[in-house]
């Protein structure tokens, strides 16, 4: 979309801009997973660490218009495997960063990191770099099911990973999970739970395998279990997380008193984001009401082409969407969000949404709070069925 047509929409002021995230993507990996379907890629004997940096902080300088004079309040690395990145790597990377955007003072700054990935020394390093949270990418802890996923650690790296994390100063980090793995039994994955448990993580993602387009699963799909067992497994593994203190606050999201992940809670609340890196995707707004989606260049050779754009594309969100944007993002809260949050975001006026919030809470689906937009427990079952009253 050529700069001429982004042009303000009739009357949609922004009362405040929301907060300013930054996402880093790192596309390569030692080896992609059959189920995998992010923009990774398998990484070769070296890799373009210098390159890839000096890309980033120029694309990073092609965003700079979208900053408005806000700090960053929180940093995410993404992948791939970011952990395959050296530790002056990346600290080269936010020393740039910081030097054009200033830091909140409590900024959050999250590294993706593989269990096979992991070293003592480099774990020290990230620490001494800013980094203060860590997501580890367990899946399980179960020999059979990390093969089948096509993982390249095994269950005692995975404990030792956190053991780890914790020595080297984290005192917060993410053990990712999933269930429903090929052939898992309701034991299988309450046995992943408790060993994950037993390492008491900050906070838990636990997911469902879904078996996407583009993968090797889709071409080769795997035997899952069947639906019965999948709602076996949901529902006591919310209950054992329940039980030691993981508190369920999005769709796949749990965490101990005051640790739910911050930079993720900032796109469920439509805040804003930088992406920089390849295939990264951004949401930018601006005071004259425009509300930005941007996307990257996928592939990691197109993007460290200089004589290639950093940008593959944009999309001016037009105001008859921002409703279902805005839901699509906060009705994933198990506590939904504050009513007033959907004009501060979108410069909508709340009224807006009357009569598909009173259709939906009839159908039992949205909450009955003036005060609040948030999604039934049956709502949260049927995300997509409540979300459909909110598309024009």
């Amino acid at each position: 979309m050529s700069e001429k047509l982004l042009v303000q929409p009739a009357g949609l002021i922004l009362p405040e801009l929301p907060p300013l995230s930054l996402y880093i993507h790192i596309p390569w990996c030692v080896r992609k997973c059959p189920y995998c379907d992010f923009n990774s890629h398998q990484a070769g004997p070296t890799l373009p660490e210098a390159e890839y940096i000096d890309a980033l902080l120029a694309d990073l300088d092609q965003e700079m218009h979208a900053v408005q004079g806000r700090p960053i309040s929180t940093i995410f690395f993404g992948g791939g495997t970011p952990s395959l990145f050296s530790a002056d790597a990346l600290g080269r990377l936010l020393r740039g960063v910081e030097q054009r955007i200033p830091f909140a003072p409590d900024i959050e700054i999250t590294l993706e990191a593989n269990p096979g990935t992991f070293e003592q020394e480099k774990f020290k390093a990230y620490r001494q770099t800013g980094i203060n949270r860590l997501s580890i990418g367990v899946q399980s802890f179960q020999p059979a099911k990390l093969e089948r996923l096509g993982r390249i650690h095994n269950g005692a790296e995975a404990v030792r990973a956190a053991d780890m994390a914790r020595a080297a100063g984290f005192d917060n980090f993410n053990m990712d999970l999933m269930h429903g793995l090929p052939d898992q039994s309701l034991d299988d994955a309450l046995g992943d739970l408790r060993q994950a448990i037993e390492l008491a993580p900050t906070h838990l993602s636990w997911y469902q395998l879904t078996v996407e387009p583009n993968t090797v699963f889709w071409n080769q799909p795997p035997e899952l279990p069947e639906d019965d067992i999948l709602w076996d497994i949901q529902e006591a593994g919310q209950a054992l997380m329940a039980d030691h203190g993981y508190r369920q606050y999005e769709v796949s999201a749990y965490a101990q008193a005051g640790r739910a992940a911050r930079h993720n809670l900032n796109y469920w609340r439509f805040g804003d984001f930088i992406g920089i890196g390849a295939g990264a995707h951004g949401k930018l707004s601006f005071p004259d009401g425009r509300i930005l989606r941007t996307w990257k260049t996928r592939l990691p050779k197109d993007y460290l082409n200089p004589s290639k754009p950093f940008k593959a594309g944009e999309k001016l969100l037009p105001p008859d969407e921002l409703p279902f944007e805005f839901l699509m993002n906060a009705l994933r809260l198990t506590d939904g969000v504050e009513a007033e949050l959907f004009n501060l975001r979108t410069g909508l006026p709340l009224a807006q949404l009357a009569e598909a919030r009173r259709e939906a809470e009839q159908k039992g689906l949205l909450r009955v709070e003036p005060d609040r937009l948030a999604a039934t427990p049956r709502g949260q079952l049927f995300l997509n069925d409540l979300l459909q009253y909110f598309l024009n």
